[in-house]
This record gives structure tokens, C-alpha cells and sequence, in this order.
């Protein structure tokens, strides 16, 4: 494959900043919510345990949204460097499809294939 042009890198640092922007507008509202979103009052055992669920989920999508959130800075920083583009384990250049389709993967096909098959 060949190295990313200066155009290719323009528009996937945009994107990856508007991703950014898009996971931050979320984060915060949801934190507007101020808590979670099921407040726990005395209520039968089948409603408690559907409200623990709930709130369970809520906590477990913000959670998504920071890993998220994680993977594309660190993408972002990779400019910095300018490691950007070069796959984490073997080094090769990353397929600008690849980086269009997510511009945040670390990794070129052929390596994330070989890890989601262990």
C-alpha cells in the first residue's frame, strides 16, 4: 500500500475531529442527565431489578463513549507524531479505505483479522 497523500491526511483529521466533537456533544448530554436514568425508589423486586438494568446500560454506554473518545485522541496524537496511518503491530501503511471507513483503527486489516481470530 502506499504512504496516506497530504489531502488523504486533511480529510481524515477532519473527520476524526468532527468525531470527536460528535462523541463530545453526546458525553455531555448525557452527564446533563446529572446521574442515572432511573432513580431507585421502594418499588417491587421485578421493578428494582428492571431499574438496576437500566441504569446498568446507561453506565455501560458512557463507558462506550469514553473508550471511544480514548481511541480517537489517541488517533488524533498519532498526527502529532506522525505515526499516523502505520499499522501499530507490523508497521505497514494502513489502506486509506480502511482509515475512511475508521479513521481511528490502529491496525491494517490483515493484523486486526489475525487478532479477532484468536
Amino acid at each position: 500500500m502506499e504512504p496516506l497523500t497530504e489531502n488523504q491526511l486533511v480529510q481524515l483529521r477532519q473527520a476524526l475531529d468532527a468525531r470527536l466533537a460528535q462523541l463530545e456533544e453526546q458525553l455531555a448530554a448525557e452527564l446533563v442527565t446529572d446521574g442515572l436514568p432511573v432513580q431507585e425508589v421502594e418499588t417491587s423486586p421485578a421493578d428494582k431489578a428492571t431499574n438496576r438494568l437500566l441504569n446498568d446500560l446507561a453506565i455501560e454506554a458512557r463507558e462506550h463513549l469514553t473508550a471511544q473518545m480514548t481511541a480517537v485522541r489517541k488517533a488524533l496524537a498519532k498526527f502529532d507524531d506522525g505515526s499516523y496511518g502505520l499499522c501499530e503491530q507490523c508497521g505497514n501503511d494502513i489502506g486509506f479505505a480502511r482509515l475512511l471507513a475508521r479513521p481511528e483503527a490502529g491496525l491494517c486489516i490483515t493484523c486486526q483479522a489475525r487478532l479477532e481470530k484468536r
